[in-house]
């Protein structure tokens, strides 16, 4: 019988102090968390430290002609660019702006077209510009050209045009069918 009362105060021993164990964990953890909690920043600090490193990162001379307010896109085709994976298109609207668009090597005239619509959106964000341009209706009075030859199939690839790095495309109004 004493052997039966000493185990079992011997299990209940054992029971404790594996509950004690696993309650000091877990306030442990608790107190670890509250401690990453304090550490946590604000999302502006954090955007103002992002934004501090980006421009160190973008004082790098392969990466020098990039806006201020520079987006992780820009940056990977800039790099992409200096890598022979991306290509230049620079696109010529009627009013003589260039805008130099970035595209793949593989890229189709309708990659080109969304490369476009998305370099008008950043200097639109940056410059504060129109809000809301339809590009349905761009596409349906405006289109592209490349020596002559209208870049109208959305699947072909600018290759397949002839389109290499730096080459000049045009932006023209469509002529009215009479």
């Amino acid at each position: 019988m004493d052997e039966l009362k000493e185990e079992t105060l011997k299990n209940v021993d054992v029971a404790d102090f594996v509950e004690k164990i696993v309650v000091d964990e877990i306030k442990e953890e608790e107190e670890e968390e509250e401690e990453e909690d304090e550490e946590a920043l604000p999302h502006s600090e954090f955007l103002d430290i992002f934004e501090e490193g980006l421009a160190l990162i973008v004082q790098d001379p392969l990466l020098c002609d990039l806006p201020i307010q520079v987006t992780l896109e820009e940056v990977n085709s800039q790099v992409a660019l200096e890598y022979g994976q991306a290509m230049t298109v620079r696109v010529c609207k009627p009013d003589g702006e260039v805008m130099p668009i970035v595209v793949v090597q593989s890229a189709t005239v309708l990659d080109l077209k969304k490369a476009i619509r998305r370099y008008m959106e950043l200097k639109q964000q940056r410059e504060g510009g129109v809000k809301h341009i339809s590009w349905k209706y761009v596409w349906r009075t405006f289109l592209l050209v490349f020596n002559g030859e209208k870049l109208e199939d959305d699947e072909r690839k600018l290759k397949d045009y002839g389109i290499r790095n730096r080459d000049e495309v045009t932006f023209l109004k469509k002529l009215k069918k009479k």
